[in-house]
């Protein structure tokens, strides 16, 4: 039966390869339960044979790519429905043979149940979040999925969050890789033990099914692949071809989630050699596989891969490319053996590199490594798999598949074993790729998960050579690139150098490798492996020696460069990936005694490899000139390894050294680069471009020094200590050019170097000499100390974020190290030196971040300048640090003025390195100090200040570390005797200080004045006087040149040299070279050089004395402390000396020499008695007086410029204080709009651009800077005090039914239902949503002057972030930002209105005055200037909202719709102000708000335009107030649609209808009789209110009593038988028959005493008092009395003139005692009534609610936010978008509704707006405040443009972390919440925040 089922497959499928059948699923079932039957019998062979038969056909029909391998099946496969159909039916028969006939999905269950996860090994892509806990990771790579992060306990450990780069995997349950405390519930528990075995039949079928189908897949891949003609596989291709195979990759991944007993089953499949023999062998009669077998051979040989059975033919003999038979096919091997020149299509790419003649040079290699290279033997499916894989370039999908199965410990050892055995191939497909970033990134996601377990990595060192594997592909990927050296001898180098303009370097497409290296070389065990290996270590320094020296600088002399070239970039990164950090890696290893060995080894052969360098380059004594190269890797090397040597392993130091010719080459180069650092500063090399400077500035960088400048300055502390002295102080000098200067005379040439550079090049080689000397990095300071002087070093220069100190310092770059940023050493040592300044604001607006600051303690005692010079990047940050210890001892008193740099007392050093203070106690060097100190003190050009504080420095280091207390009797012997032939009679710089100098020869230029006759009267007979004469100096130099002190370094470090190399004394005798070497000697036509002789006659100690005086500026100044108080010579540490200026510095160094050495002291003291003669004053060249003048004038000018600018900002920020204050608008100065005398009745306005003042006036009108914008914040209030909470669940919604916009909405549509249009627009208010608030900075212009000033903004190209066209501009003055100008109606100023004056006219009067007033129509002025730019600003104000927001009418364009918008701008701008104040008005008080508000200037504007609405007398509310008319019961129903009822009318909104009726300016008494009138209908409103409120059982009760007092006489004042009264009329309308029971028990039972129904009506009443005060506040100018809460009530009606002035206050206040009826009450009531019945009769529901108004509205909020971000994160990261469905790349919340959009998604764009700009108009009427969820910043959309406003969430430091870069928890910072939430408020967004920028709807 099943030989017929399978033939009928075969039949059926040719003819419907689509559509499968459903009586086929039913076939395959069956066929599946057969063959699994039958393979179940102990003879299964048949069975087998039976499936293999089935496999065969069902495997081979899916092959579409085959398009020629047979007719009938390709025809079969891309019949009709195309290659997929065939595919699908394929994988369905896997899917049932697999499961053997049951259902696949219970197959996958009963799988699954047998799987012991107990690694989770979840994998992940790039842009995944992960986290990564270094308290648990044992692996710097560990790395966890959320999920199990979430599930373990990390509290209190070092973890952040991070998005994937390359992709990665979770670690949780590998405790190789990370300790089992931080192991998830899920997989803590080692579950193998308790795991049922596999039941044999469950699986049987997959171990014959898989074989197959992987081959099936293995054979997709031969055929897809073609190998391109020359140009790499065309991606299309293959992409193509991975389409294609998408489904299968994807089944076998589904195949390993199914647990551990699928993946072993894989593995078994994947690793077994004989089935992948049988099947892929291609040795039988099958035609395709043989074909396919071809195909792969030919792939193979293109790859530069020998098959091995090939091996005679290829590996031995290096193969041109003739010998292979491919050749004739066009395969040219793209990388061939070494031995040969790059295929052609390499060369061309040389050419167009435009290298010029730089070719690359080629290195032929043994045969050693051709096996590694060249050599593949393919012996499983995995093998094959990989090779395809590496082949397509890491496809995602297989990637993801071969990670898959990791968890599998066979498969992990087979497939890292088969990695490495491929890694050589891996790095040519690379280097061949055109992606190589992503490519890059996939291979590293494999590699990491192999090599960070430490017990897999020494496996496979073992048993597959991986070090020499790794080793020797890093080693040939870098011989592609390399090219000749050019360093020193150009023509006969044969050093080679990797190019850096490569794309291989470039790209660093090296860094797969190189970090996999790094990795395996973090394991101790691999590392020792490294490190025994001598060979390893020969190729890895040849390895490094590619680097030494690469990207030479040539310093341009003439023209600057054309083109800079950034190949610096790739030079530094270079250097440090490959070469430092995997010898950090080795460091880490070599920390104890036993490691000696290592340290030998690694010495021995970069010694070696150095000797090689020096010989290739043909190294002799001297650098070629003008050159440097910043790369010295092998010398970095070499001093890392000593320093570790002497530190952690008690190596003797000078058994590691090399001898002293080597010592002096070694130097050289490193010490070239601190003089190049120097010219780079002096601006030497600025024609070189700016990228000199970059590399000046990287060589020193935080993530560079420790592996660049802190090793070279180590290793010439180490040359300086075993060299000889002289040689190498006056080597360094030489080096920087400075020799010539180093002269007595006041003039002299030099032929090396320009004047104007010559002065800081000498302060260079002074300070690199104090570095030298002080820096004790490797010279004995411990871990702990290093790290804090680092920490103190970085705080000085500014205070700092905690991120940035972790960034700023070096820490070992080896991420093993130990030192980890924020481990606890960080925090203690950061705790210890440093102080936490919180985030604070400051009014502008600007957040700060958490801030450490050093402690005084550390400026008092730890500042240390060297180390802040060397650490700094900007020499503008030494500057900073010195202000700031300038300010810090200002402010402790310590010192008032200019202090030094202070010395700072160094820890001791480390025996081994004594030698180098032999450098502070050599003539050479005292010789130096002597001269600069003479020249300091002659006032010499080209010396400063700073040349003075790093010589008295020296000085002082020298007093500090000098020889033990020397005997003065010795020192006192033969002094003057032979003081004549040399300078110093001994080499201890405490004698020498105190030795006097008598004469000195020096060579001057015949034009100084030292040659003139005239010399000075005091010299004395023995002077050789005579010797001046100019005609005799060279016959003196002839005859004296053996003992003269000319004093020439170069001469002295010649001969040292010489000596040192010559060896024998009988030749270096021979060979001194003469005293000026040609190479120095002054070009011929400079002034011929002439010797003289100078009396000098000072000693070190008498100079210092004299700089004292100079310094001081007095005479005698010094006088020695200790005559006073001799016990100061014992203790010299004082703290009164430890801070100061020069004066301070020289008293400090005379009073330690003197306490050194009696001697001393007395010859201080002589010199002091002796009364020093005035310095003569010396004779000033006029161009020495010129370069005096300009400095002194340029000083002077700079205390000018300082002392202008501090005015200047005094002036400021008095400025900003007043004007600008708009952070917070309760408590700032009120800023004048007006300037008015109180006896002028016109006010006077100042215009800010022309400076004119005067009155505002129909031709010339001024306005006020305004700025108008839609607000939604109104309708954003709602009534309940908790603000709402942001959805962090499914569960939480918010929904805007609550809000203060939507309730307003929802009444004015019923309104709209039942009452006619026109009437309904005049009964409520809008702007709740998009209303338009108004507001100022309060300056004014003329009109006309800011027309210009609009135009020259329109014609300035720099636009600053605003929109001219848009009519936007910032204020003149304060630079506020502003839209509009709001005209000043001319006419009397507010605070002395003669209207104001009360009248005495019965409020009968006032009402029919007020009537005809409004009766009267409103015609619009005629033509002036002043009302064009009040129609002008009206259609400003109109076009600020949406339309939307402005039409509310049923007919569209109707004046009621204007009419309504006007008033409400009106209602929307007071209801703000009132919100401003806090929602009530208890405070009182003019706030500036009031000062700086516009609300007068806005009611003439818009009284203006709503008087031409004349409302039609009929329709006036002010006739139904007022008058009583006749009731007419028919009326009611015979019109369509009636009025709406006066008591549904909203009063507020009356009230400005009224007063914006009235012609203005308006009378106080008009005024106050409109509010009397008004609160008498507000009160009704509120006992109806009241009285549908409560319950039935209540009303009758009240309308019992109140009836009873209906008589008393002041019953229209007792709220008592008025709402009696109410409920009785409104009885009558059915308004509360409806009630059912549930109504009743709905209400809450409240019980009403007298109290609580007087606060119920009073807080009725109170929004209308408050907004009516602010009003006739802003109109009449009157000042808000202040009041407590519970009385403002009272406070408010007294101040609007509701209450009786008779009142008294003793009762307790009753708010009907205000009232003051117009007409009788009980009749108006019972007419306002009336007007509502005949409504209630039909719609009692609608009616009643629309008498509960809602007048309570609390202040609105923004959401209420978590306190952890991470709740944030973790609910929206992955939330789906409601719109388009998909989870948007940068998703966002909206902070005032909680909405959730797709910020930029072009998926959810409409009609060009994207989402957030969209949602801003809806929710914000164009503002919004949106959350960026993946950034944790805060983006603020204004209309047109957006600004990131920063973040509301910090990290435990106070810091913000945008983008989530580092990861760190973050925590809600309620202050700046606060200030958000404000700023949203006070409308101030525009005017805090300054970067805008349009955004162009794409948001």
């Amino acid at each position: 039966m099943a030989a017929a089922a399978a033939a009928a497959v075969g039949g059926q499928q040719p003819s419907q390869p689509e559509l499968p059948a459903p009586g086929l699923a039913l076939d395959k079932a069956a066929t599946a339960a057969h063959l699994k039957a039958a393979l179940s019998r102990p003879d299964n062979r048949a069975g087998a044979e039976e499936l293999q038969a089935l496999l065969e056909r069902v495997l081979s029909a899916e092959r579409p790519l085959a398009a020629a391998a047979g007719g009938e099946d390709a025809a079969a496969a891309g019949g009709g429905g195309g290659p997929g159909a065939a595919e699908e039916e394929a994988l369905e028969w896997c899917k049932c043979l697999l499961a053997g006939g049951g259902g696949y999905d219970e197959f996958c269950a009963a799988v699954r149940a047998y799987d012991p996860a107990a690694l989770c090994g979840l994998v992940w892509t790039a842009n995944f979040v992960a986290y990564r806990c270094r308290t648990c990771g044992i692996s710097p790579c560990m790395s966890l999925c959320a999920e199990c992060f979430h599930q373990g306990d990390h509290t209190g450990h070092d973890f952040n969050m991070f998005r994937s780069q390359a992709g990665g995997a979770c670690d949780c349950g590998d405790s190789n890789v990370m300790r089992e405390s931080g192991f998830c519930k899920r997989h803590q528990i080692k579950s193998s033990s308790n795991i049922p075995c596999v039941p044999k039949d469950l699986l049987m079928m997959s171990e014959f099914v898989l074989p197959r189908f992987i081959f099936c897949l293995i054979q997709y891949l031969r055929e897809g692949y073609n190998e391109p003609a020359a140009d790499g596989p065309s991606e299309k291709d293959l992409n193509k071809v991975l389409q294609l195979l998408e489904p299968q990759i994807s089944f076998l991944e589904d195949l390993t989630k199914m647990g551990g007993a699928m993946r072993s089953v894989l593995t078994q499949v994947l690793t077994n050699q004989q089935n992948y023999k049988d099947l892929t062998s291609g040795l039988g009669e099958n035609a395709c596989v043989k074909k396919s077998h071809e195909k792969y051979l030919i792939a193979l040989k293109s790859s530069g891969l020998t098959y091995p059975e090939d091996k005679l033919v290829y590996g031995v003999q290096e193969p041109s490319a003739g010998t292979s038979s491919l050749a004739v096919q066009g395969f040219v091997g793209a990388t061939g053996t070494l031995g040969q020149v790059d295929s052609s299509d390499e060369d061309d790419q040389d050419g167009s590199q435009g290298l010029g003649k730089r070719k690359r040079v080629k290195l032929s290699s043994g045969t050693k490594d051709q096996s590694i290279m060249d050599v593949l033997k393919h012996k499983s499916f995995l093998e094959e798999l990989l090779f395809w894989t590496i082949k397509y370039e890491f496809p995602q999908k297989m990637v993801t598949f071969l990670l898959n199965m990791l968890p599998d410990q066979e498969y992990k050892v087979a497939f890292t074993k088969t990695f490495v055995q491929h890694y050589a191939f891996i790095m040519k497909t690379l280097k061949k790729s055109h992606e190589s970033d992503t490519m890059s990134n996939r291979i590293v996601h494999i590699s990491v998960q192999l090599f960070s377990n430490e017990e897999l990595a020494r496996q496979v060192t073992e048993e597959c050579q991986l070090l020499d594997i790794m080793v020797t592909v890093l080693l040939y990927m870098m011989e592609s690139c390399l090219i000749k050296s050019e360093l020193q001898d150009e023509e006969n180098s044969l050093h080679v150098v990797v190019n850096c303009g490569e794309a291989l370097l470039k790209n660093n497409t090296y860094w797969p490798l190189v970090s996999d290296f790094i990795n395996i070389l973090s394991h101790q065990s691999v590392a020792k492996r490294f490190l025994e290996d001598h060979g390893l270590l020969v190729t890895w320094m040849n390895f490094v020696s590619f680097f030494q020296g690469m990207n030479l600088n040539k310093r341009e002399l003439n023209e600057h460069v054309e083109f800079e070239s950034q190949t610096y970039y790739a030079a530094f990164a270079a250097e440090l990936e490959a070469c430092a950090q995997p010898m950090w890696g080795l460091l880490s290893h070599c920390k104890v005694r036993e490691t000696q060995e290592y340290t030998r080894n690694v010495v021995r052969y970069c010694l070696e490899a150095l000797q090689d360098w020096f010989d290739a380059i043909n190294f002799v004594d001297e650098p070629a000139p003008n050159q440097v190269t910043f790369h010295l890797p092998l010398h970095r090397y070499y001093a890392m390894f000593l320093s570790k040597a002497v530190k952690c392993q008690e190596l003797d130091l000078d058994s590691v050294l090399p001898d002293q010719e080597m010592l002096m080459k070694l130097m050289i180069h490193p010490l070239q680069i601190q003089a190049s650092l120097a010219e780079i500063h002096s601006n030497m090399w600025v024609r070189n471009g700016l990228q000199i400077k970059g590399q000046a500035m990287t060589y020193v960088q935080s993530h560079f020094c420790n592996s660049m400048i802190d090793p070279d300055i180590y290793l010439l502390q180490v040359c300086a200590s075993r060299l000889d002295p002289d040689y190498f102080i006056s080597s360094v000098f030489e080096r920087f050019k400075v020799v010539d200067l180093l002269t007595m005379a006041s003039q002299h040439q030099n032929t090396v170097l320009d004047a104007e550079h010559e002065r800081s090049m000498l302060e260079g080689a002074l300070t690199f000499l104090v570095i030298l000397l002080s820096l004790r990095l490797h010279l004995g300071m411990s871990d702990d100390e290093i790290l804090r002087a680092e920490m103190v070093a970085q705080l000085c220069m500014n205070d700092r974020t905690h991120s940035s100190l972790l960034d700023l310092i070096p820490e070992n770059p080896n991420p093993k190290s130990g030192i980890i940023p924020g481990s606890y050493s960080f925090e203690s040592v950061l705790s210890a030196v440093a102080d936490f300044k919180a985030p604070v604001f400051e009014p502008g607006g600007s957040m700060q971040q958490g801030m450490y600051t050093p402690k005084a303690e550390v400026w008092d005692q730890e500042f240390d300048p060297v180390m802040v010079i060397l650490r700094t990047v900007y020499r503008r940050d030494v500057q900073s640090a010195m202000d700031r210890y300038t300010a810090f001892l200002k402010q402790s008193g310590k010192f008032p003025g200019n202090p030094w740099p202070p010395y700072k007392k160094r820890t001791s050093l480390h025996p081994s390195y004594k030698g180098l203070m032999r450098l502070l106690h050599c003539k050479t060097l005292h010789i130096v100090l002597f001269t600069l100190l003479y020249k300091i003190l002659m006032d010499h050009q080209n010396l400063s200040e700073h040349v003075l504080c790093m010589v008295l420095y020296l000085i002082e280091l020298g007093l500090e570390n000098s020889a033990e207390e020397e005997s003065d009797e010795e020192a006192s012997v033969g002094g003057p005797e032979r003081c004549h032939d040399s300078w110093f009679p001994g080499s201890n710089l405490v004698s020498n200080m105190r030795h006097f100098i008598n004469y000195v020869r020096v060579r001057v230029p015949e034009t100084a004045p030292e040659v003139k006759r005239d010399s000075p009267a005091s010299t004395s007979s023995d002077n050789l006087g005579s010797l001046q004469s100019s005609r005799r100096p060279k016959v003196l130099q002839r005859e004296n040149s053996g003992t003269a002190q000319v004093f020439s370094l170069v001469a002295e470090r010649r001969k040292k040299f010489q000596e040192i190399i010559n060896r024998s004394s009988s030749e270096a005798n021979q060979v001194v070279r003469p005293k000026t070497s040609s190479k120095w000697s002054a070009p011929g036509s400079a002034p011929q050089l002439t010797t003289a002789i100078l009396e000098i006659k000072e000693s070190i100690l008498s100079l210092l004395i004299k700089l004292h005086h100079k310094l001081s500026g007095k005479q005698n100044s010094y006088y020695p402390p200790w005559l006073d108080d001799i016990e100061i010579l014992i203790q010299p540490e004082i703290p009164k000396y430890s801070h100061g200026d020069g004066i301070t510095a020289v008293e400090r160094i005379l009073l330690k020499a003197a306490s050194q050495s009696r001697m001393n002291k007395r010859i201080i003291e002589e010199i002091c008695r002796k009364v020093t003669p005035p310095v003569p004053p010396k004779k000033v060249t006029a161009a020495e007086k010129k370069t005096l003048d300009k400095e002194e004038r340029r000083q002077k000018a700079r205390e000018r410029q300082q002392k202008l600018l501090a005015e200047f900002a005094s002036r400021q920020k008095s400025f900003m204080e007043t004007a600008m204050d708009v952070d917070s608008p309760e408590n700032d100065i009120p800023m004048e709009i007006t300037t008015a005398e109180p006896q002028v009745s016109e006010a006077v306005y100042d215009c800010v651009i022309c400076g004119q003042s005067g009155p505002s006036s129909e031709d010339r009108p001024t306005g006020l800077v305004v700025l108008l914008q839609a607000s939604s914040v109104l309708g954003q209030c709602r009534d309940n005090v908790e603000p709402k909470k942001l959805p962090i669940s499914e569960e939480e919604q918010i929904y805007p039914w609550d809000t203060c916009a939507a309730v307003h909405d929802v009444r004015l549509s019923l309104l709209q239902r039942y009452f006619k249009d026109s009437s309904c627009l005049l009964a409520v208010s809008i702007g709740w949503e998009g209303g338009v608030y108004v507001q100022t900075c309060g300056h004014t212009l003329h009109i006309d002057c800011h027309k210009s000033y609009m135009e020259s903004l329109r014609n300035d190209q720099v636009l600053q972030g605003f929109s001219v066209d848009k009519g936007e501009f910032t204020c003149p003055l304060c630079r506020q930002f502003a839209n509009s100008v709001l005209p000043c109606y001319p006419g009397s100023n507010v605070e002395n209105n003669p209207w104001q004056r009360p009248s005495n006219k019965s409020i009968q009067d006032l009402i029919k005055e007020v009537e005809e007033l409004q009766g009267r129509p409103g015609a619009f002025p005629s033509e002036t200037n002043l009302s064009k730019e009040m129609e002008s600003v009206m259609k400003d104000i109109k076009n600020t909202t949406q339309k939307k927001y402005r039409d509310y009418s049923k007919t569209p364009g109707s004046p009621d719709n204007d009419f309504l918008f006007m008033y409400s701008v009106a209602r929307t701008n007071l209801e703000l102000e009132l919100i401003h104040r806090g929602g009530n008005l208890c405070s009182g008080g003019a706030s500036t708000a009031g000062k700086r508000s516009c609300l007068n200037q806005l009611f003439h504007v818009l009284a203006l335009h709503m008087r031409l609405y004349s409302i039609d007398s009929e329709y006036n509310p002010w006739r139904k107030l007022t008058q009583l008319e006749e009731m007419n019961p028919q009326l009611g129903y015979e019109e369509q649609q009636p009025e709406v009822p006066i008591l549904y009318h909203d009063v507020t909104s009356l009230l400005l209808i009224q007063i914006l009726m009235m012609p203005q300016p308006l009378r106080k008494d008009h005024f106050t009789c409109i509010v009397k009138v008004l609160f008498t209908l507000l009160y009704t409103q509120a006992l109806a209110a009241l009285s549908v409120k409560c319950s039935e059982e209540d009303r009758s009760a009240w309308k019992h009593a109140g009836a009873l007092k209906k008589s008393t006489c002041d019953a229209e004042k007792s709220y008592e038988v008025l709402l009696s009264f109410v409920i009785s009329e409104l009885f009558k309308g059915k308004l509360y028959h409806e009630e059912g029971t549930q109504e009743c028990a709905m209400v809450n039972p409240i019980s009403w005493s007298p109290e609580s129904m007087e606060k119920c009506l009073q807080d009725f009443c109170l929004p209308f008092l408050r907004i009516t005060s602010l009003l006739q506040h802003h109109l009449f100018g009157e000042d808000l009395p202040g009041c407590q809460e519970e009385e403002e009530f009272s406070v408010l009606a007294s101040c609007l003139g509701l209450l009786p002035t008779f009142y008294q206050t003793e009762h307790p206040f009753i708010s009907a005692s205000c009232l003051d009826w117009p007409v009788p009450a009980f009749d108006i009531i019972t007419q306002w009534c009336f007007e509502i019945k005949s409504f209630t009769e039909r719609h009692a529901e609608q009616g009643k609610a629309l008498l509960i108004q809602e007048s309570k509205w609390k202040l609105p909020h923004l959401l209420q936010l978590p306190e952890n971000y991470n709740t944030i994160f973790q609910y929206y990261h992955r939330k789906t978008c409601s719109v388009c469905t998909k989870v948007p790349k940068d998703p966002a919340v909206c902070l005032v509704c909680g909405t959730f959009v797709c910020l930029k998604g072009l998926c959810c764009k409409q009609q060009s707006y994207c989402e957030c700009v969209l949602h801003s108009q809806n929710c914000g009427a164009g503002t919004g405040i949106f959350l960026l969820i993946n950034a944790s910043v805060i983006i603020i959309i204004r209309g047109h443009r957006f600004c990131l406003w920063g973040s509301v969430y910090l990290d435990a430091h106070g810091e913000e972390d945008r983008d989530l870069r580092r990861g760190k928890p973050l925590y809600i910072c309620k202050e700046r919440y606060k200030v958000l939430e404000q700023q949203w408020i006070s409308h101030t967004f525009d005017h805090i925040n300054k970067r805008w920028g349009p955004h162009y709807n794409g948001l």
